[in-house]
Parts: C-alpha cells; structure tokens; sequence
C-alpha cells in the first residue's frame, strides 16, 4: 500500500488500539450508579451488564482466538474496532438496561478480535528488544485508556450535560480516528497459509509450562480490574460515602495512572521477579480495600487504587513477557489470545457473583469477597512464579526429567 504509516507509527497505532481495550471496557464504570438511580437497578443488575463483556470476550477468544495468524493483525484488529464503534454508539443513545447489555457484547466482540492482535503487533512493530518493551507498552497503553475512561466519564457526568450519553459520543469520535489510522497498517504477507475455522486457541507442549504461568498471573492482575471497573464507584459513593463523581472518578483513576507510571520504568526488569513483586503489592491492595471498607476512608481507598495498578501493572509485564518471549511469532496471536480468554473469563464469573452478593447483602460484605479472592490468587500465582523460576535454572537434562 503506497500510503502504509511507518515503523514508528504503526507502534503507535498498535498502543492506540491496545489503549481503546481498556478505555472501552472501562467506559461505563462511572456511569453506573447512575444508571441504577434512573432506571432501579440492583447490583446484580449493574455487574451484569459489566460482566456480559468478559464472557462475550471469552466467546470471542475461543472462536476467533487465532484468526489474526491467519487473516493478518491488520484485518482482525479493523473487524475488532468496526465491533467496538457498535458498542459504544448503543450506550451513547442508550434508552434503557437493554441497550447496554446489546452495547457491552458488541464491546466485548471488539475487544476480544483485537486484544491479542494489537499486542502481537506491537512485538512485531517494536524493533529488536521486542518483548519487554511491547509488554511495557501493553501496560502503558492500558493505563492511558484506563485512566481516561475514568477522568473524562468522571468529568463529563459530574459537570456536562447529558451525563449518561456525552462520555461515549467522545469515545465514538476517537475510534473512528484509530479506525481510520488502522486502515494505513500494513497487509500482513506472512500469516499462516490454509483455511482459517473456528476453534480454541491451542498451546504447543513445549510452551504450557510458560503459558500456565502467564495466564494465572495475567488473570490474577485483571482480577483488580472487578474492584475498579465493576464496583469501584460503587465502592466509593456508598462504601467511602463520596458523592461528587468526578472526585471518586480522579480517586479510581490512580489505578490507570500508576499502572501506567510503573508500565514506564518495568522494561527492564526480569519478567518473573517483576510479577512476583506485583503479586506481593496486590496483596496490600487488599488489605487496603479491606481498611476502606471498614472505617469508610476515602484516603484508604485512594492508596488501594494506587497500589492495585502497580500490582496489575508489574503482574501483566512479567506474565506477558514469560510467554512472549517463549513463544514464535507465527503463533503468538493466537497463545496471547489464550492468556486474555482466561483472564476475562474469570473476571466475568467473579464480577456476577459479587454482584449478587451485594444484592442479598450489602457491597461491603462484597468487597470482603474479593479480598478474599484476590488474596487467594495471589498465593496461587506467588507458587506458580518460585516453582517456574526454580525449573528455569534447572540444567537441561534436569530440566526433562522433570517434565
């Protein structure tokens, strides 16, 4: 194509679109106590129509999981954005809970075509140290979308008109820019020949044990995004008792804006040491949430949010980064889709169950619940990172007895 970008920008178009994963998924979050004030919802409701997302990008996952090895990281990532700029468009006209359950299944099909794929891309766009510093912009790109969704829906709902509407007719202006920019990416010439059908995305033998490992730590930090994302405002209007929407929306967006800091400076760290410390942070943040919870704080909330994003952030570098670096580029779509799939299916099931806790109970016993959860994911990944670091320094024949 005579109007392909270059090098350097089609890195950025990729961090772009890896950036609209979260700020689409996270869109909503602020908006929802609104929506349950206008329309009755209970919380079972509200984490429903969160929680349609991840599933619907587990679907995607399982279907269309290694599409992009087939059909090239620039057609799926453009069916992926077509699916989003759906989704978004429904919640902007939203008129009832109906809309935004069709909403979130055509954002969960974007994100789901184009998760994998952008950060495929981004490995294939960065140069030579090609796995750390994509995994380190994986995390930066997140964090930007994260911590925009949060500032701009924040704003927009506390100071501008139309509270409800006006925060994704500006996230639907800014797809069909990255839409447009998509398009100039280069047609993919070495993807896999063969007929592309629908199937689960499959892990050689030889890369199981760095899949396992980078899929539990990976779905363990997105764990973090069902307290922020799903619950987080939530949390603060009745947990912490803070009213003004857009303080709790600067208050939650500590979670993108450390992640994104801590993203920066994570590149050149060992990815198993940098999730291990993660995981250890994470921990904290729970304790934190619990404190929050407890004595109604909204500085223990504000420290929880800042602590869960250097968590998530040090636990999604060195998750993807394990198995990027293990695994051949003809392939890495779709075993990366493998990784997300876990990640998104968990935190959907996770999401629905707390939200019906605080139906029957009350959000704090649900906060409590995912204290608990996450604190259990935690030492289960904390095991997995010793017992994958003491089989990496293994010599080889050890190494097979092993296995």
């Amino acid at each position: 194509m005579a109007t392909e970008l270059s090098q350097k920008a089609r890195f950025w178009v990729a961090a772009g679109i890896v950036a609209h994963t979260l700020w689409t998924s996270a869109a909503p979050a602020m908006a929802y106590p609104l929506y349950a004030a206008q329309w009755h919802l209970t919380p079972t409701i509200t984490t429903a129509v969160f929680a349609i997302y991840p599933i619907v990008v587990v679907a995607t996952l399982i279907v269309f999981g290694d599409l992009s090895d087939h059909v090239g990281r620039r057609m799926t990532m453009l069916f992926g954005l077509t699916a989003s700029i759906v989704g978004v468009f429904l919640f902007a006209i939203a008129g009832d809970v109906w809309m935004l359950f069709v909403g979130r299944v055509f954002m969960g099909l974007g994100v789901g075509l184009t998760a994998g794929p952008s950060t495929a891309a981004l490995v294939e766009y960065v140069g030579d140290d090609g796995a750390e510093r994509a995994s380190s912009m994986t995390i930066s790109g997140q964090a930007i979308g994260f911590a925009a969704a949060l500032l701009v829906g924040g704003l927009l709902i506390q100071y501008a008109p139309f509270p409800t509407h006006l925060n994704f007719v500006v996230l639907l202006f800014l797809l069909l820019v990255l839409t447009g920019l998509t398009y100039f990416l280069p047609r993919d010439v070495d993807a896999i020949e063969g007929r592309w059908t629908p199937r689960l995305p499959r892990v050689e033998r030889s890369l199981r044990g760095p899949f396992i490992v980078s899929s539990i730590t990976v779905m363990t930090a997105y764990t973090h995004g069902v307290t922020v994302g799903s619950l987080g405002s939530q949390f603060a209007r009745e947990l912490v008792q803070s009213s003004n929407v857009f303080v709790n929306s600067v208050a939650l967006s500590l979670f993108g804006i450390s992640l994104g800091v801590t993203g920066l400076f994570s590149r050149k760290a060992e990815p198993a040491k940098a999730a291990m410390l993660g995981t250890v942070i994470s921990l904290g943040a729970m304790i934190l949430l619990a404190g929050a919870a407890t004595f109604h704080s909204l500085l223990l909330f504000v420290a929880m949010a800042a602590a869960s994003g250097t968590g998530y952030a040090l636990m999604v570098y060195g998750g993807l980064a394990i198995v990027t670096r293990a695994t051949p580029k003809a392939v890495r779509g779709g075993v990366l889709s493998g990784v997300f799939l876990f990640a998104y299916l968990f935190t959907g099931i996770l999401a629905v169950i707390l939200g019906k806790i605080a139906t029957l109970s009350d959000l704090a016993h649900a906060a409590f619940s995912e204290v608990v959860v996450m604190s259990a994911l935690c030492l289960v990944t904390i095991v997995l990172l010793i017992a994958y670091a003491r089989l990496r320094s293994l010599p080889p024949s050890c190494d097979r007895r092993a296995a």
